[in-house]
């Protein structure tokens, strides 16, 4: 068997197991040593027998960095430009996020934060909590939003 078709039956068996993007294949396939004409080749196959959907890809990121990670949608549009996807595939992800889940998110974040910084002064909480939740990737009028609705600033 050679080294094609031995990175295209790995790349297959990776790709199966959970949602990749390219460049998560690109970074393990350089074991095979292939050319650039091979491995453009083995993405295509991946692609045509679908094995890779950068749409699929992108939605399936989305869910888990915010359900799990509890990210916001600047981080995970960051990451996701990273990896090399389409904006197009991940305005479409992103888009899937409710409004609603997405500021209980952030404020169910805000309340879990505050406790740490309950001896601070109110103003340095308020910066505090906010730089926290930009980090996070939450936009800068929802976080201001949340702490402004908060009775405690």
């Amino acid at each position: 068997m050679d080294n094609y078709s031995q990175a295209l039956n790995w790349a297959q068996h990776y790709c199966s197991k959970a949602e990749r993007c390219p460049g998560d294949v690109l970074k393990k396939i350089g074991k095979y040593n292939l050319d650039a004409d091979s491995v453009k080749g083995l993405l295509e196959n991946l692609r045509k027998e679908n094995y890779l959907n950068d749409a699929r890809y992108a939605r399936a990121y989305v869910v888990d960095q915010f359900r799990f990670s509890r990210w916001g949608r600047i981080k995970i549009r960051y990451m996701l430009k990273q990896k090399g996807l389409a904006e197009k595939d991940i305005q479409e992800a992103l888009e899937q996020i409710p409004q609603d889940e997405y500021l209980e998110s952030l404020k169910a974040l805000i309340k879990e934060k505050e406790k740490h910084y309950a001896a601070l002064e109110a103003y340095e909480k308020k910066f505090k909590l906010l730089r926290f939740a930009y980090s996070r990737g939450f936009e800068p009028d929802l976080i201001n939003q949340c702490l402004d609705s908060s009775k405690n600033y």
